[in-house]
């Protein structure tokens, strides 16, 4: 029988209607999946039909290109908590990462998690840092890329580094991704998401290295 305890389930597509968010709602309580990923827009809705199941309820911020200001990043936090969510994944500033500026992502995730952890001190934290991308930029820059990536992400309190969002062009999750992020993740969760179809894909990610898998039944 198929484990299903350390993957995630999502439905991110912006055009996901009601009748598809409560399949896979009841896909991840029957299975029992570790948790649903959902848009904010999602969350309550989603939060009230898993109540009392065990499944955890998790919500994008930023989501996809992470190109929305800080400030904003960090109300969408606080909002969607409120509404339920016991996970945020938070797509961090692509312009950043990709210019391995230490300083600007620590201080972007710095006022998402005071945000965040004022309104829910136990709230889980996993930053999307689009490790395809990074690992696009040569030999020369995309091991420094992803090192300063996780040490911000670690550094600014988070828990979690995610390999993608699968809505970037540079690609989803991939073995070479998760390799670099474990090399430079000590002390944070390793998620593969991104384009990964169905569980089998997920569970291979897992013993491939990654401590958690995100399934993508719309890819």
């Amino acid at each position: 029988m198929a484990d299903f305890s350390q993957l995630y389930i999502s439905l991110l597509k912006p055009e996901a209607l009601s009748s598809e968010m409560h399949y896979v709602a009841t896909e991840a309580m029957q299975k029992p999946y570790a948790g649903v990923i959902t848009a904010p827009v999602w969350t309550a809705r989603v939060a009230t039909m898993l109540r009392g199941s065990g499944v955890r309820v998790a919500s994008v911020v930023g989501f996809p290109h992470g190109a929305n200001k800080s400030t904003l990043k960090a109300i969408e936090s606080t909002s969607t908590i409120k509404d339920g969510a016991d996970d945020i994944f938070v797509s961090a500033h692509l312009v950043h990462l990709v210019s391995r500026d230490y300083d600007a992502i620590r201080g972007e995730l710095l006022e998402i998690v005071k945000a965040a952890r004022s309104t829910r001190r136990d709230v889980a934290i996993h930053v999307i840092v689009e490790a395809p991308l990074l690992l696009s930029l040569g030999a020369d820059r995309s091991e420094e890329a992803i090192a300063v990536a996780c040490r911000a992400v670690r550094e600014s309190g988070c828990d979690g580094v995610v390999s993608a969002s699968g809505f970037h062009r540079a690609g989803g999750a991939s073995s070479a991704a998760i390799d670099a992020l474990k090399k430079h993740g000590e002390g944070l969760a390793v998620i593969a998401m991104g384009q990964i179809a169905n569980a089998s894909v997920a569970q291979a990610f897992i013993s491939g290295g990654a401590d958690r898998a995100v399934v993508d039944p719309s890819t």
